[in-house]
């Protein structure tokens, strides 16, 4: 009988592609939904009648020991956050609940149910923040940027505290930037690459954006995934930073974007201040020497097959009749 795993976040990027590489493991996949008015199942449509749907929120301590009953999961991926840096900033309170305490009350409801559970958590490069050293670390000293960056310091800490306390097989994967046609369009990533096909297709002319210095350790997000999986595999727990080692600009990003399709970035993009950070986090970059020794892990994609893996998907998308624009949850 094959292994059984529960998720939260699975209608979002990291989820979706999580979820598909569980089921070809030969996983039981159970993911966790928050009820809301509207439900998108857009990036699991093609395989929701392989996996069962459970109903819990990380704001609510009962719905999730109801569903830990329910799944009996083998291994635990924690996915789900409100993960979008800006809203962070306008909903501190939710990110802070969701975020971070969101976690604790994951290895609580672990801790009184199924204490044999392997436990993932999705810590973010974003913890870095006004990073202290380059490349950074697991040992690289966190100092946040943003009331996301802060949440996902409390998530981090809790789980080691839970591993050291209580003895569970808990883990956090310190990812760097992972991205795809599933991202969702807020992203920086996915706003170049479907501005860039919008402007291809002669629907827009101009792409507003932030700050274009800005720098990023930029992956492919179905190589990441599989780094999750094999950090629950190994016999002792341990936190692995996640990320390619090679860190590229917005404006690399956006260069390479638009030649992608033979136009010029210059004609079409627009600086907007009001998509600026309050407090920017100019750089990240991965030192990722501990996961691919461990864990041999490597990434598949580089940089430049990402953005156009994301362009061509994104014009294709907006040329078919029916295009849908694409999720906007994390």
């Amino acid at each position: 009988m094959g292994k059984r795993a529960l998720i939260t976040g699975i209608t979002g990027q990291d989820g979706s592609y999580l979820a598909d590489f569980l089921l070809e493991q030969g996983y039981e996949v159970f993911g966790l939904v928050r009820r809301s008015s509207t439900l998108n199942f857009q990036r699991i449509r093609h395989i929701q009648d392989r996996i069962t749907i459970l109903s819990a929120d990380l704001l609510d301590q009962n719905s999730l020991l109801t569903a830990m009953a329910e799944a009996e999961p083998d291994e635990v991926y924690n996915l789900a956050a409100q993960s979008f840096v800006p809203t962070s900033w306008t909903q501190p309170v939710l990110t802070g609940e969701a975020t971070a305490l969101g976690v604790m009350r994951m290895l609580e409801a672990i801790k009184r149910v199924t204490p044999k559970a392997r436990f993932y958590q999705a810590s973010s490069s974003e913890m870095f923040g006004k990073v202290r050293e380059s490349p950074q670390t697991e040992r690289t000293p966190f100092y946040p940027r943003s009331p996301y960056g802060v949440a996902k310091v409390y998530g981090h800490w809790i789980t080691v505290n839970y591993r050291e306390s209580y003895g569970l097989f808990a883990v956090s994967g310190i990812l760097f930037n992972h991205e795809s046609p599933r991202r969702g369009l807020e992203f920086v990533t996915r706003k170049v690459s479907y501005g860039v096909a919008r402007i291809k297709l002669g629907l827009a002319t101009e792409l507003p954006l932030g700050n274009l210095d800005a720098k990023r350790d930029w992956g492919f997000a179905g190589d990441y995934v599989r780094a999750m999986w094999q950090m629950l595999q190994e016999e002792v727990p341990s936190d692995y930073v996640v990320g390619t080692g090679v860190q590229h600009s917005v404006r690399d990003l956006i260069e390479l974007a638009f030649e992608h399709v033979g136009l010029d970035w210059r004609e079409h993009v627009v600086q907007d201040e009001r998509l600026l950070r309050p407090a920017e986090v100019d750089t990240l970059v991965a030192d990722a020497s501990k996961a691919r020794r461990q864990l041999g892990w490597e990434p598949t994609v580089d940089f430049d097959g990402l953005v156009r893996m994301m362009v061509d998907a994104d014009v294709e998308l907006l040329s078919s009749p029916r295009s849908e624009p694409g999720a906007h949850d994390p």
